[in-house]
């Protein structure tokens, strides 16, 4: 640090400036600040995650909290108000915090509460990031992203100006928090951001057109829901023209709610499309690990085994016949890591058609019908042109 300007002391010429709290900008500030909030929480009774370190619990008898740390901003809930407000009145006492009362907005989310339930919506954020882009203006599109077209890193003239086509990228990834009908988009977009060309551009256009759609679209979590795991996994088979890798998605509900989703292009080569689908059902097992354990923190005690719903038969196969030893043994490690938890009781694995494939969606572009058949089945509404937001959108 260096002094204040202006600031002269004749006696100590060589002055230095003592810190007596972290500041921001400093890089162990964060670090800090994390590890003496965590330390006074633990004193207080609270456990720290194993799954997620970022999670402190507090479990007595019948009654539960639960703190979830981003930096300096806190989430409490709980099922013993006088506690929660015990609890927040010694934070301040130690920490000096400001209480602002229930969640309504966060990190750029929105929280509307209706009697059918809590619904999560960017719609603030999604409209700043039309307004970035210069798109209010422009005709909305019913899809995000062509299905016949693939986007290759050949095709189109270089952008003179390349940032703002990752800046919007960047905003249209944070987007995808609560938009999981976005996450095939971006992953295909966000690969181009190195050296993005004119086509890519208009591929990126079309996905901010799809959000002027419904920009206030999000998750909607029913105040009755049960409390069972299931999943659905799939793959597109050497999707990328360029490097010939294939594309991973998979979503997982908790009852009727999606809780975690991914689309994501595979680190080596598929040599068959049941080994991409494989690789797929062994990332899905893994994502499935962690949530029970991080359900388990809550309390939520885990049905077994937790259906994941495939729909390629011979991944399936593969998955439960030990046999298949030549056909797997470059595929070893995900093939025994998806056999060990199927062993154990942990998973099981069903097939289902492709045609009802929730997960499709998150693999490959689709048309109209198909692109919201899937997005339906995700608890995906907009509250600010449905107030009871208790249907889906079709």
């Amino acid at each position: 640090m260096t002094l204040p300007q202006g600031y002269k002391h004749n006696q100590a010429p060589n002055s230095v400036c003592r810190l007596l709290k972290s500041l921001y900008g400093l890089k162990q500030a964060n670090r800090q600040w994390f590890t003496k909030l965590t330390s006074y929480l633990l004193t207080q009774g609270f456990c720290q995650s194993y799954a997620d370190t970022s999670l402190l619990t507090f479990a007595k008898d019948s009654i539960f909290l639960a703190i979830v740390i981003y930096v300096d901003d806190l989430l409490i809930t709980g099922n013993n108000e006088s506690l929660i407000s015990t609890l927040k009145d010694n934070l301040h006492k130690t920490f000096s915090i400001k209480d602002l009362g229930n969640t309504n907005y966060y990190l750029g989310i929105e929280f509307l509460r209706t009697k059918e339930g809590i619904t999560m919506s960017q719609r603030k954020y999604a409209l700043e990031l039309l307004n970035t882009a210069g798109i209010l203006d422009q005709k909305p599109s019913n899809v995000p992203i062509d299905p016949n077209i693939k986007l290759s890193a050949d095709e189109g003239e270089f952008l003179d100006d390349a940032s703002l086509y990752r800046t919007l990228v960047g905003k249209l990834i944070y987007l995808t928090i609560t938009r999981p009908d976005l996450s095939y988009a971006a992953q295909a977009l966000s690969q181009f951001s190195q050296n993005p060309r004119t086509s890519h551009l208009t591929a990126l256009y079309k996905v901010l057109r799809y959000i002027k759609f419904s920009p206030g679209q999000g998750l909607h979590f029913p105040h009755h829901n049960t409390l069972t795991l299931s999943a659905f996994c799939d793959s597109d088979w050497a999707n990328c023209p360029t490097s010939r890798r294939s594309i991973t998605g998979y979503c997982i509900f908790l009852g009727s709610c999606l809780i975690s989703w991914q689309s994501k292009k595979q680190k080596v080569v598929s040599r068959s499309s049941t080994e991409a689908e494989y690789r797929a059902l062994a990332d899905c097992t893994c994502e499935l690990t962690w949530l029970k354990s991080l359900l388990h923190d809550f309390q939520v005690p885990c049905q077994q085994p937790i259906p994941i719903y495939c729909d390629n038969a011979s991944a399936i196969a593969l998955a439960s016949n030990p046999i298949q030893h030549a056909r797997t043994k470059h595929i070893e490690i995900d093939c025994h890591f998806v056999r060990d938890k199927m062993k154990a009781g942990q998973i099981s694995t069903i097939f289902i058609p492709s045609s009802q494939q929730v997960a499709d969606v998150l693999t490959k572009g689709l048309s109209k019908t198909p692109h919201h058949k899937c997005i339906s089945k995700f608890g995906i509404c907009d509250p600010y042109t449905m107030p009871t937001c208790g249907g889906i959108m079709v």
